[in-house]
């Protein structure tokens, strides 16, 4: 009952179905030629995503250990735009337009690693914020503006075609509701029109993207299709992940179904785009610095448990995913391969709980990133390659 409770309520506030009538937020525009409007914006020396440690210790299943440093690129040849979810807990419906401690963490489990890649551009927008969600849940409803969080973005987007692009190619990164609101900005001003010959891909996690059925272009997006192959640009990757031996129960869900006759939730696998199973690229949270969002810690990473001096950890060989359809859901299906008297953990974290209970309706939502950028990262880079030859 409560998760059901909790899915319609955020449902309700993300989708923009008012739960009561909105009431009125500050329309002041946020001034996005200044670098404090960015989380992260290239050539700040104090930039969130320059200074973002994310060294990883790889951990074998014999439980050996060692470290790989991260290295951004110092030059990169296309550019990465990020949208980060629901991190703010300001007291308001709507966060305020500062860069805060919650929007630096998400933005070091989500993003900073795609500056080996690209220029990270992150703009600070006034999301709707945790209160709001939780406020929705108690039943005692804050109104948030949800125009307000669209309009910064889409602010913020303008800026960055007029003053950064000059013509590179640009991966659109979202998730949650970040996802929602880059859908949107999709939808609006880059589907169908001249700027589209710039998208590198729009990633859309932990999102339901509709597409007809069998199908990989037409629904939400009219001429931006599900990606299919790296080499593929100005296209669409979407999905939400649960554990495969949990998937999602029968309800009301935001994630991994269809809301219109003759549509469903698309599912592109970042480790595999044409369909198939195939290997996570993970980073997880080593448990070394505070977590973005409600969840379990991750416990011991081997036995007996070593010392983990990086935030992030690899585990080679430990989880695979494939798109899988069920019960009329459309969901990437995570899948852990435990090795039988080994020395690394066989179990990872990631499930959403509330009062101490697993919310399996939201399944991986927490780390539908963490999960799948090594993977995603693969592709953005051979998408980038691609764009940059077919302009010489």
């Amino acid at each position: 009952m409560l998760a059901s409770f909790l899915a319609l309520q955020v449902g309700a506030l993300l989708r923009g179905v008012p739960t009561v009538a909105a009431q009125p937020v500050s329309a002041v525009k946020i001034d996005y030629a200044s670098p404090a409007s960015w989380v992260c914006r290239p050539g700040r020396p104090a930039d969130a995503c320059g200074r973002s440690d994310q060294d990883a210790t790889i951990v074998q299943a014999d439980g050996s250990t060692r470290v790989e440093r991260f290295h951004p690129d110092g030059d990169p040849p296309i550019d990465c735009f990020y949208v980060y979810p629901t991190v703010s807990l300001d007291p308001g419906g709507n966060a305020n337009p500062k860069v805060e401690a919650q929007e630096v963490r998400v933005v070091d489990q989500q993003f900073a690693r795609f500056a080996s890649i690209c220029r990270p551009y992150a703009p600070v927008y006034r999301q709707v914020t945790l209160t709001a969600l939780r406020a929705a849940l108690s039943g005692h409803p804050v109104n948030p503006d949800r125009e307000l969080a669209y309009n910064d973005v889409k602010q913020a987007w303008d800026y960055y075609l007029a003053h950064d692009n000059h013509g590179r190619g640009v991966a659109l990164i979202g998730h949650s509701q970040g996802s929602l609101v880059l859908a949107e900005l999709v939808r609006k001003e880059i589907d169908g029109k001249p700027v589209q010959k710039r998208l590198l891909s729009v990633i859309l996690a932990g999102y339901s993207l509709q597409v007809p059925v069998a199908k990989d272009v037409g629904g939400d997006f009219k001429s931006i299709s599900l990606c299919r192959s790296a080499s593929q640009i100005g296209c669409a990757i979407n999905f939400a992940s649960f554990r495969a031996d949990s998937p999602p129960p029968p309800g009301e869900h935001l994630f991994g179904i269809s809301r219109t006759p003759g549509l469903e939730a698309a599912c592109v696998n970042p480790a595999v785009l044409d369909g198939s199973a195939g290997s996570l690229h993970a980073y997880l949270a080593s448990g070394t610095q505070p977590q973005v969002a409600d969840g379990i810690q991750p416990g011991p990473w081997t036995t007996p448990p070593k010392p983990i001096s990086t935030p992030f950890v690899e585990v080679p060989g430990l989880l695979s995913a494939e798109c899988r359809h069920d019960g009329g859901f459309h969901y990437l299906a995570v899948t852990l391969h435990p090795v039988p008297g080994g020395a690394r953990t066989n179990s990872i974290t990631g499930d959403v709980v509330v009062g101490g209970r697993i919310l399996r309706d939201w399944g991986l939502h927490l780390v539908d990133m963490n999960l799948t950028i090594g993977n995603l990262i693969d592709v953005v880079r051979r998408e980038g390659q691609t764009y940059v030859a077919e302009q010489h």
